[in-house]
């Protein structure tokens, strides 16, 4: 929830600023300790992974086993408790993984994935969203039972070419591999989204925020020697409604002004009149770029400003050099973590 809501329903809540650097320092950790059991670990996000342990079980043990020794591993290492699901394929596993939380740990036998699916709402499935969730009521099915039995052809005809892999998520199959960081494919974008501390209404009030998106995928563009040439902003309305559009340039850029000036135009496509919670900002069409100054004075003066800017958040921290108008956010960087997260992308940091 926003955090207006939560100080709606709990009035004397502290909130405590978020330390991401901490949570990639952390999970990057974690990581690693997977890494003791298998080679096949595929991140899925900040805080979650996926690991194929086929190969293992004959060194370690039982599943169960290498699941109790991962989690004794963390809370040792950590302090930290973690939920694991185990299963024959990364769809249950998920679901399994989100059966018990907290410190869970869940098995999903071959044997019982028929009964276990029979009667869950097709929603708990990771993948069917709220959209989905409405289109498949629409059709009377609420269960992942009834969603395996329906007709192929129907699903087809509603839901075009995912309309297979509905029915294949209601019968609890999934085929795709589990895949290391290394055998992923090549980024094809960069960007950062933003959940709000508060709705925000007008295009005076976002533009600080889309600002501040537009520094840090700057920043992790010119750090990874990228550029991008199409610009996209989504946004999400107090209603949960999200929508998004895109403008293409006529040159790729990493400059994080150029950013913001095409984010800007696009975000004044929006109907601004109503509450917006989150603001994203990406660029996509990337290439990699070659070191070399514009021979135009005001362009090469942009990149020598954006280069001294880098190195001293590299080295003093995230936003300790700036634009002003971002300063004016008191809780500026705390609710962002990119949603295309890699471990290898976060440069490592010593975390006290």
């Amino acid at each position: 929830m926003n955090t207006w809501e939560a100080r709606q329903a709990c009035p004397h809540i502290i909130f405590v600023v978020g330390n991401n650097r901490k949570y990639a320092d952390t999970s990057t950790r974690i990581i690693a300790m997977m890494r003791q059991f298998t080679p096949l670990v595929e991140v899925f996000s900040i805080d979650e992974a996926f690991l194929d342990i086929t190969g293992s079980l004959g060194l370690f043990g039982s599943a169960e086993t290498i699941a109790y020794r991962l989690k004794a591993l963390i809370r040792h290492e950590l302090g930290l408790t973690c939920s694991i699901g185990i299963a024959p394929n990364k769809l249950l596993a998920k679901l399994a993984s989100d059966m018990q939380k907290p410190d869970g740990l869940t098995m999903i036998p071959p044997e019982n994935i028929s009964e276990i699916l029979e009667d869950l709402p097709v929603g708990e499935i990771c993948g069917i969203g709220r959209k989905v969730e409405k289109k498949l009521a629409d059709l009377n099915i609420f269960s992942c039972g009834q969603l395996g039995r329906y007709p192929l052809h129907i699903l087809k005809c509603r839901f075009g070419v995912i309309g297979e892999r509905l029915k294949q998520m209601g019968q609890g199959i999934d085929h795709s591999p589990v895949l290391p960081t290394e055998k992923a494919e090549e980024v094809k974008s960069v960007g950062h989204s933003m959940t709000l501390p508060r709705d925000e209404v007008g295009r005076n009030a976002l533009a600080r925020y889309v600002l501040q998106l537009a520094e840090m995928i700057g920043r992790r563009a010119r750090r990874y020697g990228l550029k991008g040439k199409t610009v996209h902003l989504t946004i999400r309305y107090g209603d949960f409604r999200t929508l998004g559009r895109q403008q293409t340039r006529s040159s790729p850029t990493n400059q994080s002004e150029a950013i913001y000036r095409d984010a800007m135009a696009i975000l004044d496509t929006f109907d601004l009149t109503e509450p917006v919670r989150l603001v994203g900002v990406r660029i996509t069409n990337l290439a990699h770029q070659v070191e070399q100054l514009s021979l135009f004075d005001k362009e090469r003066k942009s990149a020598l400003l954006s280069h001294a800017m880098d190195e001293a958040n590299d080295r003093y921290g995230e936003f300790t050099v700036t634009f002003g108008s971002v300063l004016e956010s008191e809780e500026r960087g705390s609710h962002v973590i990119s949603p295309a997260w890699r471990p290898d992308g976060i440069r490592r940091v010593d975390v006290k």
